[in-house]
């Protein structure tokens, strides 16, 4: 597996995992009918922001994008967003999608890296994010409306750098 910049050809195989995700509404608190437009807008980073592909030979398994978590004041935190591939889960992808994204934000002087809204539902990305540093600062309860669960907390996390 390789990490690299977003190009746009990879649209045609990133927006199909984002729209899975999405539609799913079990993770992202992105809206469910979001047209692929809508979606790349969200998703691709301008610079000095990125966004990047998992690709695994031609194949895309997940994509991140990352940049200020705020700006101007709260231009020093990063923050990141991940999505991967229904089949590709499980095997490392988020996991090294993750330690790019934290490599991409220390090696530009961000003083940590700052997660929104992580539903708190979503166990194996909060255990992810547990094992790359993450800590939760505060869960806003009942923030996240899950299609099976009802509501559920949205986590907010930390690393500092």
């Amino acid at each position: 597996m390789l990490i690299r910049e977003f190009d746009d050809q990879d649209w045609s195989q990133v927006w199909p995992i984002i729209e899975d995700v999405v539609r799913a509404a079990e993770t992202f608190t992105y809206d469910p009918e979001m047209t692929a437009d809508e979606a790349y807008a969200i998703w691709v980073e301008a610079p000095p922001g990125r966004t990047v592909v998992a690709v695994d030979g031609d194949r895309v398994l997940g994509s991140a994008k990352m940049g200020a978590n705020r700006p101007g004041p709260g231009a020093h935190v990063s923050t990141a967003s991940f999505m991967v591939a229904a089949d590709a889960r499980g095997r490392g992808v988020g996991t090294a999608l993750c330690r790019d994204a934290l490599t991409w934000a220390r090696l530009r002087g961000y003083a940590g890296m700052q997660f929104n809204a992580v539903a708190e539902s979503n166990r194996s990305a909060v255990e992810l994010y547990r094992r790359e540093g993450f800590e939760v600062v505060g869960t806003v309860p009942g923030a996240f409306r899950h299609p099976a669960l009802g509501r559920v907390g949205l986590h907010v996390m930390y690393q500092e750098f």
